[in-house]
């Protein structure tokens, strides 16, 4: 298959003028930082038995192995902040006989280093592909990290605008709430866009990837892994953390269809355990969609403004997700707006 010429992909951030007042680097983020200085692009042994896991030790992200040259660094539940640098989603890493592939880079450029530095632990092969899910920063804002000679950035063909018109506030946002630790971190597009399906290979090693209409965002991704038949979904899977909406709802139920009717070995949510059975670990965020759907429809048919409906839609799930009241009701508006004039 023929691979599209590379477009312009660096857009730089303001002129930084430092930060007086915030705090000095964060004990994780100078570990992170020394590692790297230190051992650089070091090589590791190549995959070790399936199941083993690599420690977070001098920085570097813990890597869970969920099938053999596959894995995959589960996040926490939480947003944003300096004591975990941004390293709030989970990111993945592929590896063929000539090649790897890194899924997703986290939320400042610390958090790629740290993730680069796992990477290096578990393999010498060259990081040839760089691949984002969405546009989201928390998927992103790590890619910085991965830049080099050889190294092609992978995305959905909407990808660049999407992520382009929003590259101030998320660096705004990266410098606001890291402060020093967020220093580094800039806009990196993809080069290599998906339009509809592309298969790239890592040595023996397919790497299959799909191109999805607007449901989570309007530039959602999926990655399979051919040879183990790992599915990376992004966030168009949610386990455990609430889904957020910045699409269209009735576009992510429809694409869920889709997807539900695809087997896979195994799947790897944008939030949520390393691995998880496709599909039933789709149900949970299928009912808050679908609930979600059903109220905010209800409230605009009997005249409740949305303001109140965002309070109140999806309610009888909060329970059921971690970081419900970070991002229900900006799901609710979202779908507000969706559905007042359907």
């Amino acid at each position: 298959m023929r691979i599209p010429p590379r477009i312009p992909r660096n857009i730089p951030p303001r002129p930084s003028h430092g930060f007086p007042g915030l705090p000095a680097l964060n004990r994780r983020a100078a570990l992170a930082l020394g590692a790297f200085a230190a051992v650089g692009v070091s090589a590791g042994a190549f995959a070790p038995p399936c199941g083993c896991a690599f420690a977070a030790a001098d920085g570097a992200l813990s890597l869970d192995e969920i099938a053999p040259g596959v894995f995959v660094h589960r996040a926490p539940y939480e947003v944003l902040a300096p004591d975990n640098d941004g390293a709030i989603a989970n990111v993945g890493l592929i590896v063929g006989a000539e090649a790897a592939a890194v899924i997703d880079t986290g939320n400042s450029h610390i958090a790629g280093l740290r993730l680069r530095e796992a990477a290096r632990r578990v393999t010498d092969r060259p990081i040839r592909y760089v691949v984002n899910t969405h546009m989201h920063p928390d998927h992103v804002l790590g890619n910085s990290a991965f830049e080099g000679e050889g190294v092609r950035f992978v995305g959905h063909r909407k990808l660049p605008r999407a992520l382009s018109v929003r590259a101030e506030t998320y660096l705004d946002q990266v410098k606001r709430l890291l402060g020093p630790a967020g220093e580094g971190t800039r806009i990196v597009l993809p080069d290599l866009l998906v339009e509809d399906r592309l298969v790239l290979d890592l040595g023996g090693r397919p790497l299959e990837f799909e191109a999805h209409p607007t449901a989570h965002t309007d530039n959602d991704l999926t990655i399979r892994d051919s040879a183990s038949g790992t599915w990376f979904l992004g966030d168009l899977l949610f386990v455990g953390h609430v889904p957020t909406l910045d699409g269209s709802l009735q576009g992510w139920l429809s694409v869920l269809d889709r997807l539900a009717a695809r087997a896979a070995s195994r799947a790897v949510p944008g939030h949520g355990p390393a691995s998880v059975e496709w599909p039933a670990a789709m149900a949970a965020e299928r009912a808050y969609l679908e609930d979600l759907r059903t109220d905010v429809r209800r409230f605009i048919a009997d005249g409740v403004p949305m303001g109140e409906a965002a309070e109140r839609a999806g309610r009888s799930q909060a329970r059921s997700w971690a970081l419900f009241d970070e991002f229900n009701a900006r799901n609710a508006i979202a779908a507000y707006h969706e559905f007042e004039w359907e």
